[in-house]
């Protein structure tokens, strides 16, 4: 699929034109792979890089273009099972024009930083810039999900929500990977800012990106580090939660087996003391009583 747009005073908007200056491909069939290989002269191993979700960021300069691949997070569904993941998005900067392939059709435009755009080169710091915005959101939404998660474990006696935080860590090791990643990208943009061409405010946009990006890093390596740290915490819960429960179901078998244990007794067919008794069944029973409330005493003496 392929979408166009355009800058209209500051603004980027969808466009019609033929040659407008921002193309995004999403998902490109064969003929778009082809069109972009053979007449724009991108490389097929660059192409490739974009489309895949386990590349590493990396800037590359081409005779007539220059190339940047960055990651950002890919949209959360539900079929995930809390499993938040990554993707790559191209970006391919030619003289007047810019090409981004994306393998979702993920909004790329969206968010504040794009009230205000004057180059494509700022359009691609742009680009960055919201990827970071991404991982922050994504990274408030896991806080969110662990602080209930959390709160179920205390209660819980299954795997279930254990599993769940399995996931959530394995989520934090991606983004903490693609973070660190995007973080080498902007360090060697700013390096190659003079071959670039890029302005003096956009390479103090760069230097925002930067501090930016290490923030998002360190938050994701807390949370990480924290998830990690707690787990065996709360195994241990699960653990004692059941346990509990076991203790529990030991202690009513228990305070039903005696008194159980006292009227069976007094039910076999042999000659026993007080048959012949006309009180004997009040006797059986206040004795069964007494087997109840002496289970009762032993346990509070013993803290059960």
């Amino acid at each position: 699929m392929v979408t166009k747009f355009e800058i209209i005073q500051g603004r980027i908007t969808p466009s019609e034109q033929e040659q407008s200056p921002i193309i995004v491909f999403t998902n490109p069939d064969d003929n778009e792979k082809k069109y972009l290989i053979e007449e724009l002269k991108i490389d097929e191993h660059t192409l490739a890089s974009a489309l895949d979700p386990d590349e590493l960021s990396r800037l590359e300069f081409e005779p007539d273009h220059t190339a940047v691949i960055f990651k950002r997070p890919r949209n959360y569904s539900a079929k995930d099972k809390l499993l938040f993941k990554v993707g790559s998005c191209g970006a391919f900067l030619f003289k007047n024009r810019l090409v981004l392939v994306q393998m979702e059709d993920l909004p790329l435009f969206d968010g504040k930083q794009f009230l205000s755009i004057q180059t494509l080169n700022e359009a691609v710091l742009k680009l960055l810039y919201r990827s970071i915005f991404h991982f922050l959101e994504h990274l408030k939404v896991m806080t969110m999900i662990t602080d209930e998660l959390e709160s179920k474990i205390n209660r819980a006696m299954e795997n279930k929500y254990l599993l769940n935080l399995f996931t959530l860590e394995k989520s934090l090791v991606y983004y903490l990977n693609s973070i660190n990643s995007n973080g080498g990208l902007i360090e060697k943009l700013k390096n190659n800012s003079a071959k670039l061409g890029l302005s003096t405010a956009e390479i103090e946009l760069l230097d925002d990106l930067i501090i930016e990006n290490n923030q998002c890093y360190r938050q994701s390596e807390i949370h990480s580090n924290i998830l990690a740290s707690l787990m065996d915490a709360r195994a241990s819960i699960v653990g004692n939660n059941l346990n509990v429960l076991m203790k529990t179901l030991n202690i009513v078998m228990l305070g039903i087996m005696v008194p159980t244990f006292v009227v069976s007794v007094f039910s076999m067919n042999v000659p026993i003391p007080l048959q012949e008794h006309e009180f004997s069944f009040w006797m059986i029973l206040g004795l069964a009583l007494i087997s109840v409330a002496g289970i009762i005493i032993i346990g509070r003496k013993f803290k059960w």
